[in-house]
């Protein structure tokens, strides 16, 4: 099984170091991942210079982009035929609910998804914690799934585990995302040359947080696994739109 991983947090983060280990039990792996911490990213794609790849170990490779540009540089540059599955992760932090617009590590999952890959993308629901071995666990045990029952097509999944030990988890639950209160005011400062800067504010707190939730399963102490689409067609707004354009 060949297996591509990325994330956003940078190739030297510790949960893109625990992610490769686990997942090198199951196939063969190679890390693409950005120079540096992209959190936030989302979706982009560096369209106005060129990219560089480094090679900075064995099967380790950065990039001077982001999440997407690190899957879509590999998956179209890199090998000769798609690998079997993108993982992406192990994210320091949640990513649930409203987050997975601004998730870069969702978008390096989700590149690969575009592409025609199985992807996965994988969040430790804790911005302090240090021990990644309970989601690399998490990640392996579902790689291993998808290997032995693979989907009958691309799927993209957002899994997000809490921080606990693996024994300690309560199993998984197939969740919906949640929904987010609006995020906090940005945060005005000022630098030592008298200039004033703004810091984007915290993400709000959960709104919609109920069972069948992300958040929920999370809080519960269950794994969350989220399956989702790129359509943002909404569908029940066409007819009104349409009375609305015809009147």
């Amino acid at each position: 099984m060949r297996i591509l991983i990325s994330n956003d947090d940078g190739y030297f983060a510790p949960g893109i170091g625990a992610l490769a280990g686990a997942l090198r039990a199951v196939g063969t792996v190679t890390v693409v991942a950005p120079e540096r911490d992209r959190s936030g990213a989302s979706n982009s794609l560096t369209l106005d210079r060129p990219l560089s790849l480094k090679q900075v170990g064995e099967s380790l490779y950065h990039v001077n982009g982001t999440p997407t540009d690190c899957v879509h540089l590999a998956v179209t540059g890199m090998f000769d035929e798609l690998p079997d599955m993108v993982v992406s992760g192990i994210n320091h932090g949640a990513n649930m609910g409203d987050d997975t617009l601004y998730s870069g590590t969702v978008a390096a999952a989700t590149e690969g998804f575009l592409l025609g890959v199985p992807a996965i993308a994988v969040s430790l629901a804790s911005s302090s914690a240090s021990d990644f071995s309970a989601a690399a666990r998490v990640a392996r045990e579902l790689v291993e799934r998808v290997r032995r029952q693979p989907f009958a097509q691309p799927v993209l999944l957002n899994v997000n585990v809490p921080d606990r030990p693996f024994d300690e988890i309560r199993g998984y639950r197939v969740t919906r995302l949640g929904k987010r209160h609006k995020a906090e005011p940005v945060v005005k400062s000022r630098t030592p040359r008298g200039e004033t800067v703004y810091w984007v504010g915290a993400a709000g707190s959960a709104q919609d947080a109920g069972e069948g939730t992300d958040f929920h399963a999370v809080e519960q102490g269950f794994v969350s696994i989220t399956p989702l689409q790129i359509d943002l067609t909404h569908a029940r707004l066409i007819e009104p739109v349409s009375a609305w354009m015809a009147s």
